[in-house]
């Protein structure tokens, strides 16, 4: 699965770029939302993208954010939503009004995106709500998660930098992460406690 591409912008336009990563062409079906933040041609960029399988062709879509990847991905999920339809939903609405409008069920503002009916901004309702929701709370979750996982990864990598094993540096960070009972921790703060019971081994 191609999970995101880096190179050079050599094509771009509202609706599809041309990227070259290392010598290969790559066609990405963009939504206007990431033509708006792509640079000049010639530059380079990062995008994350999504790899439509068809049993005629496989479709590369490109996304300038986390938020409109995974909207995309909730988005042909739905029946009857595919990448297409998907690509348009998000070229004629921001992500974040997207968001507001599934989870307050405002059939009224999804309707005034070209190309959604009643029918289809009902559906789209009934199906993505509760997941938007979820979506919120778990990135919110993540982003803490992610944090505190920087802090540790650092203070381990300063750990067995000073000669201590991979072993006895976890064992030490644990510890150290323990007696803090949860609450943050600077990496220079961690790094002091798990020395302490590093020493001891």
């Amino acid at each position: 699965m191609i999970a995101s591409l880096t190179g050079v912008l050599k094509i771009k336009s509202p609706t599809e770029i041309l990227l070259d990563v290392n010598g290969v062409g790559y066609a990405i079906l963009i939504p206007l939302s990431t033509f708006e933040t792509l640079g000049e041609t010639g530059t380079t960029i990062t995008l994350l993208t999504h790899l439509q399988v068809r049993e005629d062709a496989l479709q590369l879509y490109g996304f300038a954010s986390e938020t409109e990847l995974v909207l995309f991905k909730l988005l042909i999920s739905v029946t009857g939503i595919g990448p297409k339809i998907a690509q348009g939903i998000l070229s004629g609405i921001s992500a974040s009004d997207l968001k507001n409008y599934l989870v307050q069920g405002n059939v009224g503002a999804l309707t005034a995106i070209p190309g959604v009916g009643r029918k289809t901004a009902e559906r789209l309702i009934l199906e993505l709500r509760d997941k938007v929701n979820k979506e919120e709370t778990t990135s919110a979750l993540s982003i803490q998660s992610s944090s505190k996982d920087s802090v540790r990864t650092q203070a381990l990598l300063a750990l067995t930098s000073l000669g201590y094993s991979r072993p006895v540096a976890e064992k030490a960070l644990r510890r150290a992460l323990d007696d803090a009972n949860g609450s943050d921790q600077s990496i220079e703060d961690l790094i002091k406690s798990a020395l302490k019971y590093s020493r001891s081994k």
